[in-house]
């Protein structure tokens, strides 16, 4: 029977990640099925930290229970803190919390201090979170590792429900080139000068392509020429999907290794390419999916352990293609049409 269905989701103005591609593809899946379908995105600001709470009371002010008089079904909640919002049929889909006030807390991931207005914002985010989430309906979590830190921090329960690439349909496996692929947002917390340390430790005939924009994009680029890197760093900035779909098909492996990682959509899309991944063992949701020797390589996250898992691959166009199509069983069955079931009530 088919719905009317509002998915909530915070968007920070000007940038576009994974969050952002999740929930158009839930958008446009719900549409598909004849459902009516809407996203409701409220601007969101971390900084300063304690004017956090005024996004989280904006949603919590709002009502979509109706629309012009017409009832809407049912909400369909993402990440922080589009939860709050007050529905009796909401679902979470919980993307991510705001890790700077948990897991990221007293790292320099973090932008809240121990100071008492930091204290009593950090306080007031675990509050909020609780109350929002315990009054779901349903709730899923888009990993493993993020139902963890839900338990941890919340003591609530989840179910994950792993989304497909919004390029699964499109990627397929080419020959398997002279290049690691890196479609990371050029961002600290992806890590991207580890691989660059990598590349220093191989020899000429390693190289790498990165692909995206974000705000580390200038360091990057002047530790490769501090490294010599010359053109074995290539820096493409934005690319079309079409060029991205062309050169996962193409590379040797894919390099994906953040500091404990949601999700990670570029480890789906490596496997829906047939590439093997080399990451690292506090990757977090990416080691939901990659095992070492058997689709990838997984290391401590040390330049020389990581220079030598890519000479390996690069190497071996043989080993890398084995690696990768072991991987493709893994993403398989992920669709939307499984996700859908599943967040949709009856």
């Amino acid at each position: 029977m088919p719905r009317r269905i509002i998915i909530c989701t915070a968007q920070v103005p000007f940038v576009r990640g994974g969050a952002e591609y999740l929930v158009e593809g839930l958008r446009d899946a719900l549409l598909a099925q004849g459902h009516t379908v809407d996203v409701v995105s409220l601007p969101f600001a971390w900084r300063p930290v304690e004017r956090i709470s005024e996004s989280a009371l904006a949603w919590r002010l709002l009502d979509i229970t109706q629309v012009n008089g017409v009832p809407v079904d049912q909400v369909i909640c993402t990440k922080f803190p589009s939860y709050l919002v007050r529905h009796p049929r909401k679902v979470v889909w919980l993307v991510h919390q705001h890790r700077q006030a948990y897991d990221q807390y007293g790292t320099p991931l973090s932008d809240f201090f121990n100071i008492d207005a930091h204290r009593n914002a950090r306080d007031a985010i675990f509050r909020m979170d609780r109350r929002g989430l315990s009054e779901a309906r349903a709730r899923y979590t888009i990993s493993r590792n993020v139902s963890r830190r839900l338990h941890h921090f919340n003591g609530l329960s989840s179910t994950p429900l792993y989304p497909p690439s919004r390029y699964a349909d499109k990627l397929y496996a080419g020959p398997y080139g002279n290049y690691i692929l890196s479609p990371a947002r050029l961002d600290g917390a992806k890590r991207l000068d580890l691989l660059l340390e990598a590349l220093a430790r191989t020899g000429d005939g390693v190289r790498a392509i990165f692909v995206g924009s974000g705000p580390d994009r200038e360091r990057l680029e002047k530790l490769a020429r501090r490294l010599r890197l010359g053109d074995r760093a290539r820096f493409t900035g934005f690319v079309d999907d079409a060029t991205l779909v062309k050169l996962y098909a193409g590379a040797r492996a894919v390099y994906y290794a953040p500091v404990d990682e949601d999700y990670g959509f570029a480890t789906v899309e490596a496997y829906g390419a047939a590439r093997p991944v080399v990451t690292t063992n506090d990757a977090g949701g990416v080691l939901e999916f990659v095992e070492d020797g058997n689709n990838g390589y997984v290391t401590p996250p040390d330049p020389a352990a990581v220079a030598a898992r890519l000479e390996l691959l690069m190497g071996d166009a043989a080993l890398a293609e084995r690696l990768g199509r072991a991987g493709q069983p893994r993403v398989r069955d992920m669709t939307w049409e499984r996700v859908t079931q599943a967040l949709v009530l009856r």
